[in-house]
């Protein structure tokens, strides 16, 4: 029998009641007590993908645990309002990777809208925005002139000029998240408002100004799902790429034209799918990647290369699990996990009065 914290959880061919709860523990049994979820332990964690994963345990009523993910990434912002790109699963001042991704940096403004969607944790929301604030200050001091987002800032205290569009597209859903939460807060953000405009026109009518990353299928669906292109731009982007990444049966590569499926990109695909408002294909593509689901943890596998029959890598990702989970909430009506992906009432900032 399904419980009213998982109910949303269950979708035919994907998940039962049983292993909807069964994921969840998964992801759970991962986390460590200070509140840190490591794609897997033993491996390290970045900032995006723990995000990600704690969003999914409270799609799953999982709050306290996900609060605590949140609390984890309070205690460790750098002074700049920054994370670093990756913590090593142990001891948690080892850094393995120092440069500071701005992707990385402005999701814990989605998650903690996402949260404060689900519980109404009004002490949850004060308490986390300085941390909100400072981050997404970060992520505009490397805002080009162009709107995009400089990818990267480097140890040494160079900022990377270079923008990716799979980037600043997850930018331009937090920027709106971020905006949510200043509302809230009758905190406006002018400044927000104008970065938040100039990046989705950046997005929408400026490719150049972004690396050129088509062979990735991020690169494909990602301004759908930030948000930034919708109704016919959006259908239209779908359509284009659909026959280059889309393995019928089978998921949606990672990158064309290797033989390479992945689950989180299939999963974060079918969120896409799910926001057009085409749910049917967004559960063909969520039940076709369930034989990457581990059936011991509840986990799933990152990816599976199907010239060879071989999983690969072996490894069962938290994050993987995290954006099926999230997928499917919003199938099943999650009122957080539709209010952030939908963004109907986000704020859309300011459009640039120039090109």
């Amino acid at each position: 029998m399904t419980t009213p914290r998982t109910e949303h959880l269950v979708l035919p061919g994907v998940l039962t009641a049983e292993q909807a709860a069964a994921t969840v523990a998964g992801i759970l049994a991962v986390q460590r007590e200070d509140g840190a979820i490591p794609w897997f332990r033993g491996h390290h964690l970045d900032p995006w993908d723990h995000t990600e994963a704690a969003m999914a345990l409270d799609a799953a009523g999982e709050h306290e645990a996900a609060e605590r993910a949140y609390n984890w990434l309070a205690r460790h912002q750098n002074e700049d309002g920054s994370w670093f790109a990756a913590y090593a699963d142990g001891d948690p001042g080892d850094v393995t990777d120092r440069g500071r991704e701005t992707n990385f940096v402005a999701y814990i403004a989605v998650g903690v809208w996402h949260h404060y969607l689900a519980t109404g944790d009004d002490t949850f929301l004060d308490r986390l925005w300085p941390h909100v604030f400072a981050a997404v200050e970060f992520v505009l001091r490397l805002q080009q002139p162009g709107g995009q987002i400089g990818w990267k800032r480097e140890d040494d205290g160079s900022d990377t000029a270079d923008a990716l569009l799979t980037g600043s597209s997850s930018i331009h859903q937090a920027l709106r998240c971020a905006l949510a939460i200043a509302e809230q807060r009758e905190e406006p953000q002018p400044d927000w408002e104008l970065a938040v405009g100039a990046l989705r026109h950046a997005i929408r009518r400026h490719p150049e100004r972004f690396l050129d990353k088509d062979r990735y299928s991020m690169d494909w669906y990602y301004p759908v799902l930030g948000g930034a292109l919708v109704g016919t731009e959006a259908k239209s982007r779908v359509e284009e790429g659909w026959s280059r990444f889309v393995v019928p049966g089978l998921g949606v590569r990672c990158v064309v034209p290797n033989p390479w499926v992945t689950g989180g990109e299939s999963a974060e695909l079918a969120l896409a799918l799910w926001v057009l408002g085409e749910s049917d294909r967004a559960l063909e593509i969520l039940q076709s990647i369930q034989h990457l689901r581990d059936a011991e943890t509840g986990l799933y596998w990152t990816g599976y290369v199907f010239d060879d029959d071989a999983v690969w890598p072996r490894e069962l990702t938290t994050w993987t699990a995290g954006s099926l989970l999230l997928a499917v909430a919003a199938l099943g009506g999650h009122d957080a996990t539709c209010a952030v992906f939908g963004a109907e009432h986000l704020p859309l900032g300011l459009d640039p009065d120039c090109c």
